[in-house]
């Protein structure tokens, strides 16, 4: 049973306390629990990466993880100050589906024998501040808020695609599987009546994760 469906009912102190649990389980390593296996290429177990190809992957699957981490925080804010149930429980369904890439990523990182980065309870503070802003403003704009950032990890993981080690079909198989259910966040949201966010707005949204995605990969 997803979480959405338990908090609907309680109260804004109890949905607080949830939050936080979620907070320490997004930051917390091998405290997920995955809905789905972790997506696994036939090929994988007959390739070895060399150091430095472990150590590349290893940093754009940490960036992954981070932006996994992002979401969380996201989807929780948006949750905490929605104003409709059915908003609500469609931001804390996205969240419950998107445990399953973090816990991929971290899988994948210390498969390539490293870690999370250091920063990730700074990106969980700054991206749960946003999206209960946007809770606060309006649904329209919470949903709205989703579209815009899951086509922009979209375009970011399908980067990520090329700029993986050629035979690291494990990283790609789970970037691939990323992509497939990030699009369908996004469509989800607008359908659900989020707001088409401007060209412009959309270009600042990218900035702010070009950053992230320069300090996750190396810290």
């Amino acid at each position: 049973m997803s979480h959405s469906s338990n908090r609907a009912s309680l109260s804004l102190v109890d949905n607080v306390i949830c939050s936080f649990d979620r907070a320490l389980r997004s930051l917390t390593p091998r405290t997920q629990s995955m809905t789905r296996p972790c997506p696994q290429a036939q090929q994988a177990s007959q390739v070895e990466l060399n150091e430095q190809e472990k150590k590349h992957a290893a940093g754009l699957m940490r960036v992954n993880h981070s932006g996994e981490v992002c979401a969380q925080a996201l989807y929780q804010g948006q949750a905490l100050t929605a104003k409709l149930p059915k908003v609500r429980a469609e931001m804390e369904q996205a969240a419950d589906e998107e445990i399953d890439h973090l816990a991929w990523c971290e899988q994948r990182l210390t498969a390539l024998g490293s870690q999370p980065s250091v920063l990730n309870p700074m990106w969980y503070g700054l991206s749960f501040g946003i999206g209960a802003t946007a809770g606060m403003i309006s649904d329209k704009i919470s949903l709205g808020f989703v579209a815009a950032t899951e086509e922009q990890v979209c375009k970011h993981l399908s980067s990520h695609l090329d700029k993986l080690p050629k035979e690291d079909y494990a990283s790609k198989a789970i970037v691939e599987q990323m992509i497939i259910d990030e699009k369908q966040h996004g469509t989800t949201a607008l359908d659900a009546g989020g707001i088409v966010f401007p060209k412009a707005v959309k270009s600042s949204m990218t900035f702010i994760s070009s950053a992230m995605t320069s300090l996750s990969y190396k810290l």
